[in-house]
Order: C-alpha cells, then sequence, then structure tokens
C-alpha cells in the first residue's frame, strides 16, 4: 500500500491505522448504520426512541442514553455513552445474553455520502498496536475480549475465522493476539477500503491554516482532521539510572541469572507468563491495592486463569514482605488455580513490592543490582536482562503546539516531543464532545476507551459531522462544545459503578474501567468473587 502515490488533497486525515481508523474509514466509505426495527432491541424505551429516525448518523445521543442509569438492563457507565449506545445496538446484551439478540444495526452503502479521506499509520500492516510487539512476550497471548467483542463491521472476527480454519469460532474463545492482528491486516481488502489505506507513513507536522490542515511531512490539505493514534505506542521508558541496563543482551533462556521484570500491569504478566517455566524471575512491582490497584486484580480466576494466577503471586508476595500472617494461602497449596501447576514458584518466582532499585553495576552480560525493599531492607541480585513494563502511552508529537494545546492534550512548559499521553489525557475534553477543536475528532483509546467494543460510538460521531453538508456545522472552539455536537456525558463522572444483572453485584471502580467482566464467569461469580475492578486495560 505504502508505494501508491498519495493524494495532496482531500476531506479528511485519519492519523493511525487501527481498529476505531478502519471503522471510520469503512464508514467515510458510504456504509451507514441504520438502527433495524424489525430487530428490535431488548430495551423498549430505546426502540421507542430509535425507530422513528432510524439512522445512526442522525440520532440525539443524550436523549437516546439518558435513561440508562435507570434502565432494568446493564449498561456500563465506564465508556461514553455514545461509546455504550452502538455497543448496546450491535450486540444487545451481549455480557449477559450473548446469544439471545441479533444486531439491530444493517449497513447500507449510499454512495452518494462518500467522503474522501485517508488512513496514514505507521505499521506495517493495517491494524495499529495490534500490529507491534513492543515486549518479548508471545503473539499467542490470548486477548481480554472474546472473539465476537473483536468484529469491525462488513467482516467479523467469524467471517475471518471460518474462512482461514474452516469452521465456526469455538464457545468463550479469546483468539491470541497475532491472529488478531492477521484479521485486521485482511480487513480493508475485503470490505472495500484499502484505497484509502497507508501503511508504513510517519505522519509529522500538522498545523492549522486557513481552510484546514496542512500534513507538513506529506504536504497534505485537509478540511477534518481525526485522531486515532492511540494511547499505546510507546513503552514509558526507565528512568536515567536504569537506561544502562538496556545494554544487557536480549532475554536468554538458559541463563542462570534470572530475568528482572518490572511492572504491574498486563504486560508485566505478559512477559511473566511466556517466559519458561524454569526460568527464575525477579519481579519488581507497585502494590497499592486500595488506591492504585493492579488490572491484574479484575481477572476472574476461571476466566483468565494465567493473569489472576500472576496476580496472586503478587498478593502473596506482598502478603509475605508484610509478615507472617497467620494462615496458609490457598496458593501455597496450589488448589485455586491450575496455572500454578506449570512451575515451581517457590524455586523461580521472587516478588518484591514497593521495592526501590538504588543501584545499577553492569558486567559482562549481567548486572548487579542494590535494592531497598518496602521495609528499608537493602539487598543485592544479579541478573541478566531486565523488561521494564510499567506501562504504555501515546504521543501527538505529530500535531503542532498550538493544536496540541487547543485540544487539550499539552500542559505549559512541556515540549510537545516529549509529552506522552494516557486514556486521561482527553477524557475532560470528550466527556463534552468528540470535536475536540474545530474540525478535529478523537476516536479509539485516545476518548479514554479502549476496547475496540467500544470504538463504534467515536466513529459514528466523527463520521456524522464530517459528512454534514458544508455550512451546516457550527464546529467548536477551543473551550465551547459545537452546537451541532451534543455533549456526550449524561452522568457526573464520579457515577463509576457498572450494575451486574447476575447475582446483583456492584464492580466499584475508580477512573475509566471498559474491561467487559467474563461471560463465562457470569454463572458462578460470587460478590466475594468480583469484589472490586479497578483498571487500566490495555487494548488486548
Amino acid at each position: 500500500m505504502a508505494s501508491r502515490p498519495i493524494p495532496t488533497s482531500v476531506d479528511t486525515v485519519i492519523v493511525g491505522n487501527g481498529p476505531s481508523a478502519l471503522i471510520l474509514s469503512y464508514v467515510l466509505h458510504g456504509n451507514i448504520p441504520y438502527y433495524n426495527p424489525a430487530k428490535p432491541h431488548p430495551d423498549p424505551i430505546l426502540h421507542t426512541k430509535l425507530s422513528p429516525s432510524c439512522c445512526l448518523l442522525n440520532i440525539n445521543i443524550p436523549d437516546l442514553t439518558a435513561h440508562f442509569a435507570a434502565s432494568r438492563l446493564s449498561y456500563s457507565t465506564q465508556a461514553l455513552p455514545v461509546n455504550v449506545l452502538l455497543d448496546t445496538l450491535l450486540r444487545p446484551l451481549a455480557d449477559t445474553d450473548p446469544e439471545g439478540y441479533a444486531s439491530c444495526v444493517e449497513w447500507r452503502l449510499e454512495e452518494d455520502r462518500k467522503v474522501r479521506h485517508l488512513v496514514l499509520g505507521n505499521t506495517a500492516q493495517a491494524g495499529g498496536q495490534w500490529a507491534d510487539n513492543p515486549v518479548s512476550a508471545s503473539w499467542d497471548i490470548g486477548t481480554l475480549s472474546y472473539s465476537e467483542m473483536l468484529s469491525l463491521p462488513g467482516y467479523t472476527f467469524d467471517d475471518h475465522y471460518r474462512k482461514t480454519h474452516g469452521g465456526p469460532v469455538p464457545d468463550f474463545y479469546r483468539p491470541p493476539r497475532g491472529e488478531v492482528a492477521a484479521y485486521l491486516a485482511t480487513y480493508p481488502s475485503v470490505v472495500g477500503i484499502a484505497d484509502s489505506i497507508y501503511t508504513n507513513e510517519e505522519v509529522q507536522d500538522i498545523s492549522r491554516v486557513d481552510d484546514g490542515f496542512h500534513i507538513g511531512s506529506h504536504n497534505i490539505s485537509c478540511k477534518n482532521l481525526v485522531l486515532a493514534s492511540g494511547t499505546f505506542s510507546n513503552l514509558i521508558p526507565p528512568r536515567p539510572l536504569l537506561r544502562p541496563l538496556n545494554a544487557l543482551p536480549q532475554p536468554n533462556h538458559t541463563s542462570e541469572a534470572p530475568l528482572l521484570v518490572v511492572g504491574s500491569g498486563f504486560t508485566a504478566a505478559d512477559v511473566i507468563i511466556f517466559t519458561l517455566p524454569t526460568r527464575k524471575i525477579i519481579h519488581i512491582f507497585k502494590w497499592d491495592p486500595e488506591d492504585h490497584p493492579s488490572p491484574l486484580r479484575a481477572c476472574h480466576p476461571r476466566a483468565y486463569p494465567e493473569y489472576a494466577g500472576v496476580y496472586r503471586r503478587m498478593k502473596l508476595a506482598a502478603q509475605d514482605a508484610q509478615g507472617p500472617q497467620g494462615t496458609t494461602s490457598a496458593m501455597r497449596t496450589k488448589k485455586a488455580n491450575p496455572f500454578f501447576k506449570e512451575r515451581n514458584w517457590d524455586q523461580v518466582y521472587e516478588g518484591l513490592p514497593n521495592t526501590c532499585i538504588k543501584n545499577v553495576e553492569l558486567y559482562d552480560g549481567s548486572a548487579l543490582l542494590t535494592l531497598e525493599t518496602a521495609n528499608g531492607n537493602s539487598i543485592q541480585r544479579k541478573i541478566s536482562n531486565i523488561e521494564y513494563v510499567i506501562g504504555r502511552r501515546g504521543s501527538l508529537s505529530y500535531l503542532d503546539e498550538s493544536i496540541a494545546r487547543d485540544i487539550g492534550a499539552l500542559e505549559d512548559q512541556i515540549p510537545i516531543n516529549k509529552a506522552l499521553i494516557s486514556g486521561h489525557t482527553l477524557r475532560p475534553k470528550v466527556e463534552q464532545s468528540l470535536e475536540v477543536a474545530l474540525n478535529v475528532f478523537v476516536t479509539g483509546s485516545l476518548t479514554g476507551d479502549s476496547l475496540i467494543r467500544f470504538a463504534y460510538g467515536g466513529c459514528v460521531f466523527a463520521a456524522r459531522e464530517i459528512m454534514r453538508p458544508s455550512g451546516s456545522r457550527s464546529g467548536t472552539s477551543s473551550s465551547t462544545p459545537s452546537a451541532s455536537s451534543e455533549s456526550l456525558s449524561t452522568a457526573p463522572s464520579s457515577q463509576l459503578d457498572l450494575q451486574l444483572p447476575t447475582q446483583g453485584a456492584v464492580i466499584s471502580a475508580g477512573g475509566h474501567s471498559d474491561l467487559n467482566l467474563d461471560k463465562k464467569a457470569r454463572a458462578y461469580a460470587s460478590d466475594q468473587e468480583i469484589g472490586k475492578c479497578d483498571m487500566w486495560p490495555e487494548p488486548w
């Protein structure tokens, strides 16, 4: 795709080529979503509101979602209302009765509504961060979401699985990450949007001009700009003291010195899970379950045994660091989770919660670390490699500083090329409108909703505004949402409880939390098993 000439003047440029960019491109190719009254949504109020005007590009979002908080059905209050709305229309009751209702959305090709646009991504194939593998963990890592939650319009993951495997997707299938990457890479050509997709394109120097935007790196002019570059493109770099450890050899599974893993989230767990069972691991992680719990805590042990297993090892290490508790942990008997039978954890794993690295000494192919534990003790450990995976962030360095400040992505005194952003960064702005500045839209994880299932709403919103006839939009200023763009927030941001219909359990989240509770686990999950669910999920 990259060898084709790129047009220098189009209506819209989408920066990024991940799932949200692909969904939006599908719509801008004239594939318009409609509500299908013949397949009514199980929410009768929503059905009544949608039936008179079925085109989902004409909907009034606050009116349609105003009753969600009081509904007898389960609607997430973690994701933006527009994202929840499209998710429930595409997959009614997906978390509670996934086989009970068909999609309420049908896609109609309307040639006259096509918009000339470009999708520019820096990965070698379509898929965005799914096409990258920034750490040593395996491509065989299972996704957090089930396969039906990973589908894009026009060609579902089930379609792809049938095509490549010759049969239907197994029940409760969490596909490996590599398989999802292959699906996304195939998607553009299958649904007919490949003409707009350009890969291996490093976008830089976007500035605002009188009639829209100019992309200096490609000499492209456009009227509308969509930011779909995500928040997971860059690993957070280690602090200066640890940077010499980057000179250590790549992980060597035969080395006798341990592998050092630093981090408490999914990527750290992935590294641990896919390290050979006989390899020794030293795991340094933050442990603050009350105020900043690990995202792994949300993983039910039957639905996500590997992640739950790593979390319980961390918990046991934290308990041991506090001294004898007078009870025997179920973890020590290895009965709670089959994941623990795969290796002798007492021999190969050492968890060091809230431990600080105070000094680094490099030797030939190894390093000696001086550590300060949570209780103030000084210890030393020899390591052969390091995986520093405390999190990932996105970058908007391709914008000039005036646009970055206009959309709320940059604070004073921070150069744009140094600023790393998370799902929190633009959240205050997008809760007012996904048009975060005049003719600038955000989709995907930049909105704070990181799962593919919640990407549709932002794409439909952006397509609606982009497709409006010239002169019918008032746009938005840096501080005031567009008169034509309804507010996307229907409830105070502090109302962050997800009501589960099963067992009456409530998951209380201290922030945006959009990892779907495993549908297989709902049949036996109790209030005590679920507990609190504070998490910042990665896109897989």
